[in-house]
């Protein structure tokens, strides 16, 4: 049976481990959302993990609303990701862009005072990270059906540009309560249209982000993100388990490259949830590749392998603070805790400071945004 350190194919490509690193949001782009150079060091220093998916990166204007977030809808932006990619690629790594849209948790500052969309006229809960500080959301307006085709269009430019900028593939990013993940959960998505009631419906914008992205790059370039899981940003299901093996279904039709599920985690931990894990069921309804992330150390990482439970683990945090996460685990070395404090800031400290094992901090001070 496998363990992390073996080798796995996803789609066309072949990973050196089987330790991947989770999509991150850090915060470290420009205001106009252009990637920065400080990006490339901190992405060639997770080289070592058998892949990296990037930190969700928006599609278009309409669909981020993260400050300091990165961009894949411009040349300027893709240009931008060329020397990242590169220097993972010459560091030994394999890098997947994750291709975001948010939908009603984009507040309207980052619109031009615009309404943000989403499958129904919902507001999310909490309130919003912005670039003058928290702030509540607002109501979104329903997505038209007329305007799904220039959406899809977005989802394929982005990820043509992903891979013009070098990416060895994309992520569609349809979990955690945004746009997709609204248009697929029962509490999100009150529509009466062919997007809307069953899950055969609710389960259609999924299909076709996955299919044109996969027509635009290729089904073994393209990865999707879910998260069958309990309330996430005010998104629910009356019955988790059925809506996600359909969208399980759904992909499996299309051949991706590999699923990744951000599933509960464990009690008093960051995911806590009181639905129990779905990704038995989703992995009777999907056979290529499947991905587990959530709060796995060592020990019980190598459990889900040695259970054959998924074929690979994401790490999130413990990669935020570990660039050598695979070494430390390999040799059984304490990881460093993390900084929740420069989780989004825009400087070095707390980014590219984290030390591999056996060496000290470097002591980088905060660059103020």
């Amino acid at each position: 049976m496998p363990s992390l350190f073996d080798p796995i194919a996803v789609g066309a490509m072949l990973c050196p481990n089987r330790m991947f690193m989770a999509p991150l949001t850090r915060g470290r782009a420009t205001r106009e959302h252009v990637p920065t150079e400080l990006m490339a060091t901190y992405y060639s220093q997770r080289a070592g993990a058998g892949l990296i998916i990037t930190e969700a990166t928006g599609i278009s204007r309409q669909g981020l609303g993260w400050p300091y977030a990165p961009g894949i809808w411009t040349a300027e932006q893709m240009r931008a990701w060329q020397p990242i990619v590169e220097a993972v690629h010459e560091a030994g790594g394999r890098i997947f862009c994750q291709l975001w849209h948010m939908g009603r948790v984009v507040h309207p500052s980052f619109l031009g005072g615009a309404a943000p969309v989403s499958a129904s006229a919902t507001t999310a809960p909490f309130k919003a990270h912005t670039y003058d500080g928290r702030r509540p959301y607002a109501e979104a307006r329903p997505l038209r059906a007329d305007e799904i085709p220039a959406l899809l269009a977005d989802y394929s430019r982005a990820a043509g540009l992903a891979i013009a900028a070098g990416f060895d593939g994309v992520q569609l990013h349809a979990a955690n309560g945004y746009l997709i993940d609204q248009f697929l959960r029962s509490s999100t998505n009150l529509r009466d249209d062919d997007y809307g009631g069953p899950i055969g419906n609710r389960v259609r914008l999924l299909r076709e982000a996955a299919q044109a992205i996969a027509d635009t790059v290729g089904a073994e370039r393209t990865a999707v993100r879910l998260s069958p899981n309990s309330e996430t940003q005010g998104c629910e299901d009356v019955d988790p388990e059925a809506l996600f093996t359909a969208a399980a279904a759904v992909l499996q039709e299309i051949g991706i490259a590999f699923l990744e599920l951000r599933e509960p985690g464990p009690e008093g931990t960051f995911g806590t949830s009181d639905v129990p894990p779905v990704s038995p069921a989703i992995r009777k309804a999907f056979k290529g590749p499947l991905v587990l992330n959530s709060d796995y150390v060592g020990e019980t990482a190598e459990a889900a392998l040695a259970e054959e439970r998924c074929d690979a683990i994401s790490f999130g945090r413990a990669f935020l603070a570990n660039p050598d996460l695979p070494h430390r685990l390999a040799k059984g070395i304490e990881l460093s805790p993390d900084d929740r404090t420069t989780w989004y800031s825009q400087g070095a400290e707390g980014y590219i400071d984290y030390p591999e094992a056996g060496r000290e901090r470097t002591g980088l001070r905060q660059a103020q945004p």
